[in-house]
């Protein structure tokens, strides 16, 4: 252990971030990091500006402005911003697994290390749930507010879900994108089409979930393109754009495909949920932005104070992403039962929308502690370097089955203590599985 090296580092969050600034190599992209840490910025304001929490006729009354005030749908054409995390994630997996092949770790020591990265914040997020629902059971709170606050507040896991099986088959899809390159991708978005047409012609709607797939590999494989610049320039950017952008208008105005590129519940259809071709066509007009910008983003980030808050933010990004819904429902749910008068404004009236910085501001502010507390949780612990790679994927599958499941129907149930015990359960014992050492002895 180097102690010297520890104390010499500021313990201060932001002294840190500038320390950690003034460390950074010069060979690194910056950009990745910062677009990692706006597409969650975006994520987080989106949800905190789509909620709509009211009193209707003298009762709590909890909706979408997606639903009540169907213009503002056009906002999630900003806020839906996933595909930027998938196609950084990809730039970034590569980078991690050609350090790993170099370093001769192995498949089982890199994956273990991505679980803990992604997989451990999420656990206190869980526990956390299990008590407060239980609380509010057994003091009568009515089971649809339970079902309401915890879905809300547990969405964002399905994107875990789906990012950690990404992650978890990166092997295959790098080897594959160094023989076949551009093809990959293409693939992938052929596969989706031909998905989205059996959905919409054939009604073969259970086929849709294939997409899940399609849809988030084709935009991880996009950042394997942008690592070894097959994807780069002004040019390439504004062509990507300019293709995406059409592709998209002429899908939600001349196709079958809704115009919110987030799930509204009115809707028959969502974009999302599973995903369809509006997001591939989205992600084309996201990537196509960050690489006619990407020259003059390179060159703002080499400055110290923005490349000190993009490590700020990085160094707790999984936290924000977790708890942000949390403290939404938990500030609402208190105004609800403290001061009423608070959530009286209409939904889309000129004072809800007034109201909004305000909003913003407190949920911004309520999250801190949240940080502060729970952000620990984002270094891995020691890895499990006896973890058989089968029980890894097992564990790993597991944990997406029982993330996924919370994310679709929250934490609150019928059953004992007022919970759903079976997916509470299989995070816990899914990341259990898949991180537990076997043994403690040398190989």
């Amino acid at each position: 252990m180097n102690t010297a090296n520890n104390d010499s580092e500021p313990r201060g969050l932001w002294t840190k971030a500038l320390w950690m600034a003034d460390q950074t190599p010069e060979s690194r992209n910056r950009t990745v990091d910062f677009l990692r840490a706006l597409s969650i910025i975006a994520v987080v304001l989106g949800h905190w500006i789509i909620s709509a929490p009211y009193f209707s006729d003298g009762r709590p009354a909890y909706s979408h402005i997606l639903d009540l005030a169907p213009w503002s749908q056009w906002l999630t054409w900003i806020f839906q911003v996933m595909p930027v995390f998938f196609f950084v994630g990809g730039f970034s997996n590569y980078i991690s697994w050609q350090s790993a092949q170099r370093k001769n770790l192995g498949y089982r020591a890199w994956f273990d290390s991505r679980i803990r990265r992604l997989i451990g914040p999420v656990m206190p997020l869980i526990g956390m749930w299990a008590v407060m629902v239980a609380i509010a059971h057994a003091n009568g709170v009515g089971p649809t507010m339970i079902f309401i606050a915890s879905k809300v507040a547990l969405i964002p896991v399905w994107f875990l879900a789906v990012y950690i099986l990404v992650v978890a088959v990166v092997p295959l899809t790098h080897s594959a994108w160094q023989r076949w390159g551009i093809a990959t991708i293409i693939a992938p978005i052929v596969g989706a089409g031909l998905i989205d047409i059996a959905f919409f012609t054939a009604h073969q709607h259970a086929l849709g979930w294939l997409n899940y797939p399609f849809v988030w590999l084709a935009v991880h494989q996009m950042g394997y393109a942008w690592h070894d610049r097959r994807l780069a320039g002004l040019r390439t950017g504004m062509l990507l754009f300019v293709a995406g952008l059409g592709s998209l208008l002429a899908m939600t105005h001349l196709g079958p495909y809704p115009l919110s590129l987030v799930g509204v519940p009115s809707d028959a259809i969502s974009n999302t949920l599973p995903p369809k071709l509006p997001l591939l066509a989205l992600a084309a007009a996201q990537i196509g932005l960050i690489l006619a910008f990407e020259a003059p983003l390179k060159r703002w980030l080499s400055r110290r104070v923005p490349w000190a808050a993009t490590i700020l933010v990085n160094g707790m990004i999984m936290t924000i992403f977790l708890w942000h819904s949390t403290v939404m429902m938990l500030l609402v749910g208190l105004a609800f039962w403290i001061w009423p008068p608070l959530l009286s404004a209409q939904p889309d009236s000129g004072l809800w929308w007034a109201n909004r910085p305000v909003w913003l501001l407190a949920y911004a502010v309520a999250t801190l502690p949240f940080l502060l507390t729970f952000s620990r949780f984002e270094r891995p612990g020691k890895p499990g370097e006896s973890t058989p790679i089968w029980r890894q994927l097992l564990g790993i599958s597991i944990t997406c089955l029982g993330l996924a499941m919370l994310a679709m129907g929250g934490i609150g149930g019928p059953e004992w203590l007022g919970l759903r015990w079976v997916p509470l359960l299989l995070p816990l014992i899914g990341y259990g599985v898949g991180t537990a050492t076997t043994s403690s002895a040398p190989r």
